[in-house]
């Protein structure tokens, strides 16, 4: 499998202030099309995925800052850029990516949304989902496993 239908090898990955104005300005400034939109309990968007033309954009909000001080900008997602990079075999790419340079920050695991995906950070800040897709589902699909976990 790999790759999502309707997604490609690279994905953008930003990781905002107020990710659901982001969405409307998108809709509003691009006719960007929602694919998918996972809210948190508090409100703020987990995860989001929309479409410019033929192209999906990933999105999420900030997230809160840790009870340690940490700012979760620069601790856990870099600049608030990322790439979703989908792979043959994310073990082995993040292995590489360790060896040249990046910080582990999740190792690959087998994940609900029927992805195998670990995440890195590079050495220039940017953080890195290095995925591949096991089991193929639809948004609405998503959408269901995503609720039915939050309650």
């Amino acid at each position: 499998m790999g790759v999502p239908t309707g997604f490609h090898t690279l994905t953008t990955y930003l990781v905002l202030d107020d990710a659901a104005a982001a969405i409307e300005f998108a809709e509003r400034a691009f006719g960007a099309t929602r694919l998918l939109r996972l809210t948190r309990p508090d409100g703020r968007i987990l995860h989001a995925e929309v479409r410019i033309g033929d192209l999906p954009l990933m999105l999420a909000d900030r997230p809160a800052p840790s009870s340690t001080g940490a700012d979760p900008t620069t601790s856990t997602h870099g600049p608030g850029f990322g790439i979703h990079v989908y792979v043959d075999d994310p073990d082995a790419a993040i292995d590489r990516a360790v060896l040249a340079g990046a910080v582990l920050l999740d190792p690959a695991q087998d994940t609900d949304d029927g992805e195998r995906r670990g995440t890195i950070r590079d050495p220039f800040g940017c953080t890195w989902w290095i995925a591949t897709q096991r089991v193929a589902r639809t948004r609405p699909e998503l959408q269901r496993l995503f609720d039915a976990r939050s309650r």
